[in-house]
């Protein structure tokens, strides 16, 4: 079936076929006829899979259809989201897919100033995406109506009970009215999410696209047996061989992030940092330069793992292997993405062997092994274009710290 089959508004048709978009995906293909229908949907797909889409294509043509009233009646569809560059990128994917229609999108979050979001929320939108703070800071303002929102929509739910927001999800529900259409995306599923789901949900549609490998077919992902003080060697080696290439580079803390970059830094490689500590101004510009390719090399903790969409990332490094086994998944998703391939590999040092063997258990197999011989990991740190200090120049700084020492202490003449 292709989307021109549908029955969704020629406007959202002609925006589907500008993007090159022909047919569905999984996701979408059993998702939008239930959407359509006015169903509760409960969807667990891979990342990857346009499951963006999936809720936004039925959305926009079901608001663009039922125009008659007027936006300052209130939002009619609320998507709820775990950071601000999800929400970002989802708020994009309406523009793009309603262009031509007469809805009206939006987000907030926190980190920026609120006042032009105040006055985009007053001028009336249709569809708001929004992270659980800001949104309830400015629904306790009075700036944010939620009594006439006919649509909620949780997306990478699981991240979100991660993150602590199961709280929020149901403080949100005491401003919805009870009739409503609830829609439920989440990448996977367990005891906890699926509890949260059901209370949310009335007699859900149940969507489940589950490959037996986790990892999209269109990535070759491996592992690298690398000590921990020398990783940076092998990334810049890695970056080195793919120049010119898109590279995203995962980290376990925020000052790992900063310290992996000064090193790439000390050897003449560009690069950004993406984390928590980052004004929203910074990382938001990060991101942008990291998209348009003005910056090829991306360090990043797993802020940047779950949903973020980033156009042609050839290759995914995971610098540190992530805690959390499934967040492996969710970070060599970030290239592979759509029809593309990409390559990923992993550094692993002795001291993260276990957590290596927790990331095979969740996949199910081993992760392919890349031999590096003894010659060729020497070879590696000894041709990094990192200065190192020999014997020589350190013997040379003592003694100049020691004759400067000298000339400090000496007393000055009488005059």
């Amino acid at each position: 079936m292709k989307f021109e089959d549908y029955h969704i508004n020629p406007a959202i048709k002609k925006a589907l076929d500008k993007l090159g978009f022909k047919k569905p995906t999984d996701i979408q293909f059993k998702a939008i006829p239930p959407i359509l229908r006015g169903e509760d949907v409960l969807a667990i797909a891979q990342t990857g899979t346009g499951k963006t889409a999936a809720f936004a294509i039925p959305v926009l043509h079901m608001l663009h259809e039922r125009k008659q009233y007027a936006r300052q009646d209130g939002i009619k569809c609320l998507v709820m989201v775990p950071t601000r560059e999800l929400a970002i990128q989802i708020t994009e994917v309406f523009h793009t897919l309603g262009k031509h229609t007469r809805v009206e999108t939006m987000t907030v979050f926190g980190g920026v100033e609120q006042a032009p979001q105040i006055t985009k929320l007053e001028d009336g939108i249709d569809v708001l995406v929004a992270t659980p703070g800001r949104m309830f800071d400015l629904v306790s303002q009075g700036h944010i109506r939620l009594e006439r929102v006919e649509m909620l929509i949780l997306d990478e739910a699981d991240h979100m009970l991660d993150l602590g927001f199961i709280k929020d999800i149901r403080d949100v529900l005491r401003h919805l009215p009870r009739k409503r259409q609830t829609l439920f995306f989440s990448a996977t599923i367990n005891e906890k999410i699926k509890d949260l789901a059901y209370s949310l949900v009335t007699k859900p549609i149940r969507i489940q696209i589950s490959p037996k490998d986790p990892v999209s077919k269109n990535v070759d992902h491996s592992v690298a047996y690398i000590g921990m003080d020398d990783k940076r060697f092998f990334l810049e080696r890695v970056i080195k061989e793919n120049e010119g290439s898109k590279i995203l580079v995962f980290v376990r803390t925020k000052v790992r992030a900063e310290r992996v970059h000064a090193a790439m830094d000390r050897v003449g490689i560009k690069a950004d940092t993406l984390h928590g500590d980052k004004d929203q101004k910074d990382r938001l510009a990060a991101l942008n330069r990291f998209k348009k390719g003005d910056v090829k090399v991306l360090i990043a903790t797993d802020v940047s793992s779950r949903g973020i969409d980033i156009p042609s990332v050839e290759y995914v490094v995971n610098y540190d292997l992530p805690d959390v086994p499934e967040n492996y998944v969710h970070r060599v998703g970030r290239t592979g993405r759509g029809t593309q391939k990409g390559k990923s590999v992993s550094f692993c040092s002795p001291e993260e062997k276990e957590i290596l063997n927790e990331i095979e258990g969740y996949l199910g197999k081993p992760i392919k092994v890349l031999d590096i011989e003894k010659q060729d990991y020497s070879a590696t740190i000894d041709f990094s274009a990192e200065v190192k200090p020999d014997l020589k120049s350190l013997l040379k700084e003592v003694q100049d710290f020691e004759e400067a020492s000298k000339k400090k202490k000496k007393p000055k003449g009488k005059k």
